[in-house]
């Protein structure tokens, strides 16, 4: 039956303070690199690499083909949360985040070191997009593992707080990427910048492997797991056991519900960070620094906020929280648009910040709310997916989407209806787990944990 699994902490098996810390500080270390690693990517295809890896008649045609790119990065995402999910279900969250973490080190290092079209012709474009798909396979295996290496570990009653800290990854890898470009930017001419200073964020990607072999031999796996492993051992040795077969026959429309309550979030956050970035820069002709300073102020709010909301909804419900975060984004589409169409530093930042802290509400308790979907013995499959899929829908063709939409009608109003249009779908989806949770609630006889609270 498709409805929330509590997480429970394994009698017998309480982890120490000091290791639950250590393991919520290299979840969170480890979702700031790797947001850090694929977030440099959309930056630089707002700036640069249109022009570089894709030559073409017009600077919109340019600009489409790499945000085309981009997507493509996030196709790739429900692949790497697919294998992952099989993975870590079956051998441990653990290996398959360090995995995640070697990849993406690798490929965002790639990228950083690829010739352009015109040294070596259609290979750099090919290569680009190659290495773009490791990038969406690393960070589709990387946000369950991390997610759920925080949220077994948490103490009972903050797996909110606790997951929350891997969701502060997003804002803290936009933060230090939008940094990094700025110090490059400021420190090259243009023509420098273009010619060599949008690669040294990329480089970054080399240290992503020292966290790697930290977490392989400083963290311990998670004792959820543990005892999900252990109680399934018998029934292993006589069948095998799938995760994506056991969520696809039993568990897919829940799959789906959780990416369609999180398609709004994650597209319109790729919009102010990404898309607005190039419509800001090419169609208002803002200065490219201080946008970047825009959004780099407003991701610093998010570090608050986050937390803020996470906490919350382990006092009174994750999705109570998540539903007013979705309507504020409804709500506030049409004047965010209307602002940053004034091209004024200040009305830009109003208007990303406000929305900014309605994704943030959203996004808190987001981590806690999609693991209690499952349980543990489906959970990294199960989460991952529905995450992906929202980011395959939303945030991967969200930049593609913007740049049509402004290209077909010529007016910022169409983004705002795309975004609306994905925060209906967003409240229907919270309104279907609503009924679902509501009849999976225990009768009042019986008081339900306190990390049990569901509208």
């Amino acid at each position: 039956m498709d409805t929330a699994a509590q997480l429970t902490d394994t009698p017998g098996s309480t982890p120490s303070d000091p290791r639950r810390r250590r393991v919520a500080t290299a979840a969170a270390l480890a979702s700031a690199v790797e947001w850090y690693d694929y977030f440099v990517f959309g930056i630089a295809a707002a700036l640069v690499l249109g022009d570089l890896y894709f030559p073409a008649g017009s600077s919109s045609a340019g600009v489409l083909a790499a945000f085309a790119t981009f997507a493509v990065g996030f196709l790739a995402r429900p692949v790497g949360g697919v294998i992952a999910g099989q993975l870590g279900d079956k051998r441990g969250r653990k290996p398959m985040l360090v995995l995640a973490l070697t990849l993406m080190g690798l490929a965002t290092a790639g990228i950083g070191l690829l010739p352009t079209y015109e040294t070596i012709g259609i290979a750099a474009p090919v290569l680009l997009v190659l290495l773009r798909i490791v990038q969406g396979i690393a960070v589709g295996a990387q946000w369950g593992g991390a997610m759920l290496m925080a949220t077994e570990y948490a103490p009972e009653g903050k797996r909110g707080l606790y997951g929350s800290l891997v969701q502060l990854g997003v804002p803290i890898g936009v933060v230090t990427a939008n940094t990094v470009f700025l110090v490059a930017g400021s420190l090259t001419s243009d023509s420098a910048f273009a010619a060599w200073g949008w690669r040294v964020p990329f480089f970054v990607g080399f240290l992503v492997l020292g966290l790697a072999w930290y977490i392989h031999t400083k963290v311990e796996e998670t004792p959820e797991f543990r005892a999900a492993e252990r109680a399934l051992a018998e029934k292993e040795k006589s069948e095998t056991r799938s995760p994506l077969r056991t969520i696809l026959r039993d568990h897919l429309g829940t799959v789906f519900l959780a990416g369609g309550s999180f398609a709004v979030n994650t597209a319109t956050f790729y919009i102010i960070i990404t898309g607005v970035l190039d419509y800001a820069t090419r169609e208002l002709d803002m200065k490219r620094s201080a946008v970047l300073a825009v959004s780099l102020g407003v991701s610093l709010t998010q570090l608050v906020l986050i937390p803020a909301a996470a906490a919350l909804s382990d006092r009174i419900g994750r999705l109570r929280i998540y539903a007013a975060g979705a309507v504020g984004l409804l709500a506030w589409a049409v004047p965010m648009f209307l602002l940053i169409d004034t091209a004024s530093l200040l009305w830009l930042g109003v208007g990303t910040f406000v929305t900014s802290c309605f994704l943030s509400i959203m996004y808190g308790p987001q981590a806690a709310l999609f693991a209690e979907l499952f349980t543990a013995e489906m959970r990294y499959t199960g989460a991952s997916l529905g995450y992906q899929i929202a980011a395959v829908f939303g945030g991967g063709l969200a930049p593609f989407m913007m740049v049509l939409l402004l290209e077909a009608t010529g007016t910022s109003m169409a983004v705002s209806g795309y975004i609306i249009g994905l925060a209906v779908i967003a409240l229907i989806s919270i309104k279907i787990l609503a009924s679902r949770a509501a009849k999976a609630a225990p009768a009042p006889s019986a008081p339900a944990p306190a990390d049990a609270h569901s509208d």
